[in-house]
């Protein structure tokens, strides 16, 4: 048994190596999460498959995070652009003239609704603030409060910002995580 579990450990060193995300000679970064199910089919099937499995997750959120910080000045529309001029459907939950609110496609709580400025304005993530930014930022975290409310969360819902690669946050526009209907944990992250 030490000795599975002392190779198990090996593998998941090796494995987590091997996923990292790496340029490419068309110098784009891939995520090789595929890797782990090729790579290491017994560890995906021993008592240890859910650690492989978060490993997994965390190199893709990792990995989307950095690629997207890698293109966030380019000015390119987003898929919040996208969703905004209804060009990909979304659920919206919320609408006003300059905040929109829509459920998130990949939830993490039974209430994961995105909340979002209509424009952009260079305000691509928090860290980019400026004080001509204040009252859309107001704007935002009412519309979160507006959106709770609508979900019944308002007696306990968390709204949760990333800002920049290191926390993940995987597209450059400005949009807060409202999020409730189960217990939060604490510390997040």
């Amino acid at each position: 048994m030490a000795a599975a579990t002392a190779s198990t450990s090996r593998l998941l060193r090796c494995s987590y190596d091997a996923l990292r995300p790496r340029a490419t000679s068309s110098g784009l970064i891939l995520p090789l999460s595929s890797l782990l199910s090729r790579a290491l089919p017994t560890l995906l099937k021993s008592p240890y498959s859910r650690f492989s499995r978060q490993i997994t997750h965390v190199v893709d959120e990792e990995a989307a995070a950095r690629a997207a910080a890698a293109h966030a000045e380019s000015g390119g529309s987003t898929i919040f652009d996208k969703i905004i001029s209804k060009e990909i459907p979304s659920t919206i939950v919320y609408e006003d003239d300059k905040v929109l609110a829509f459920r998130d496609i990949n939830p993490q709580a039974p209430v994961h609704v995105l909340v979002i400025p209509k424009r952009r304005d260079g305000l691509t993530e928090l860290g980019k603030a400026e004080p001509r930014h204040e009252e859309i930022l107001g704007q935002l975290v009412y519309a979160a409060k507006v959106v709770a409310e609508k979900e019944g969360i308002s007696e306990g819902f968390r709204v949760v910002i990333n800002s920049g690669a290191s926390a993940s946050q995987s597209v450059y526009h400005l949009h807060l995580h409202v999020l409730g209907g189960r217990q939060m944990k604490w510390p997040p992250g």
